[in-house]
């Protein structure tokens, strides 16, 4: 069935049963091997269930996104182990896992909602953890150059993931002409979010466009500060319904839209790299939303490279094609700009925490149109937002756009 075709989704803000984000939580990212894994995992869910005006006993369903530091971790996880972390046993109506690699906050978004439409789920509690930064960094290298890269005719050639990103980074080069300095902007942009926030990795450390172009070359045409550094972190989102939200709250984060677009598995099947999935993915949101790119107030899209940000920028109709990067360089994407992006600092210096650095982009997006960010990373007077999540090898990009609402507007 094409999109066009498809059925308009509601927009309504009064229905009762519409599932909506009511708190967040997060924790430092960044090398902590003091905390542990279970520990971080419950310190984010009792920050989001308390964010969100609840308790404990409140949540009748766990949604988990897993870890890539250690299967048996992610076993403990599959067999329920927060559930009782959290005093919720023979509480909990279900505690499942999602996995779409970076994309899976968005999925497991759609997974929540459509338990609480539905009336399978009342309170829903998303959690991640992860510990890349104090794992063990040889055995991460290893699974970052074989996971996910196909076996039979892309291992054999030596393709890791920082040459994916180095082959999208060099094709949309090429194709938009943008400039090693130009693209070295994308990443000074996320770090200046990223000295805005308290939770980011490199809160503390300044970059500059010419400390990029300087540093060693990794996979050419990426350079070493171009490359996502590996971090420790955890997150968390609580969503419910809209009737339910406003008990607990004034104000609550609803969806207007979403889309998606799986493109390929191996990158060598991608027919365009310079663009990936991101206009199809937009395109099938927007048909169903009633709002658009140009009245959006900020993005949170996913950024393990600056290229798969600027490509999601332009796909996204943020900006005109082939003019990603420069609108960076512009200072437009940058803290007091017009479109704000990755206003946590993005995986570029927020920290790399694997599946999860999707999740603390979209956790930071709920952030901001609840108007809980510190100042003066807070966007002023946020309403709208656009979260763009891609997984694996850029295999998918994944949208949804995000509105605040205000009890008041319900009633």
């Amino acid at each position: 069935m094409s999109t066009e075709t498809l059925p308009k989704l509601s927009t309504d803000k009064r229905s009762p049963n519409d599932p909506v984000f009511v708190g967040v939580g997060e924790i430092p990212s960044g090398r902590y091997p003091d905390r542990s894994f279970i520990g971080d995992l419950t310190e984010v869910a009792h920050r989001a269930i308390k964010d969100a005006g609840m308790t404990r006993d409140d949540i009748d369903t766990i949604l988990l996104i897993p870890c890539l530091h250690s299967f048996a971790d992610q076993a403990d996880l599959i067999f329920s182990r927060m559930v009782e972390e959290l005093g919720l046993s023979r509480k909990a109506k279900a505690s499942m896992m999602a996995h779409s690699g970076g994309s899976t906050s968005d999925n497991a978004v759609r997974i929540a909602s459509g338990l609480i439409a539905s009336g399978h789920a009342r309170n829903v509690l998303v959690l991640q953890a992860e510990r890349w930064g104090s794992a063990d960094l040889t055995e991460m290298v290893t699974m970052l150059t074989l996971n996910g890269i196909p076996q039979e005719w892309e291992q054999p050639s030596g393709i890791t993931f920082n040459a994916i990103g180095a082959m999208i980074h060099q094709r949309y080069m090429e194709v938009s002409g943008s400039t090693p300095e130009d693209m070295a902007s994308v990443c000074v942009t996320l770090r200046d979010w990223a000295n805005l926030n308290p939770n980011a990795m490199y809160r503390d450390r300044k970059l500059t466009i010419e400390e990029i172009i300087a540093s060693k070359m990794v996979c050419d045409p990426l350079h070493a500060k171009e490359c996502p550094m590996l971090a420790d972190g955890g997150a968390a989102f609580v969503m419910t319904t809209a009737e339910n939200a406003a008990k607990h709250s004034d104000s609550w984060v609803r969806i207007n839209a979403s889309g998606g677009c799986v493109s390929h598995y191996s990158l060598g099947q991608e027919v365009d790299a310079a663009t990936l999935g991101w206009k199809v993915a937009a395109d099938r949101a927007y048909t169903h939303a009633d709002w658009g790119p140009e009245e959006a107030d900020f993005a949170q899209i996913y950024d393990s490279y600056a290229a798969v940000t600027t490509i999601g920028l332009e796909g996204l109709g943020l900006v005109p094609p082939g003019e990603g990067a420069r609108f960076c360089r512009a200072g437009h994407a940058s803290p007091g700009g017009k479109l704000p992006i990755n206003t946590n600092g993005g995986l570029l210096s927020a920290g790399h925490t694997g599946v999860g650095g999707g999740m603390a982009l979209l956790v930071e997006g709920i952030r901001q149109l609840l108007h809980r960010a510190d100042a003066p990373r807070q966007v002023e007077n946020a309403r709208r937002g656009i979260i763009g999540g891609s997984g694996g090898s850029y295999m998918d990009a994944q949208v949804l756009l995000l509105e605040r609402i205000e009890k008041g507007e319900i009633q």
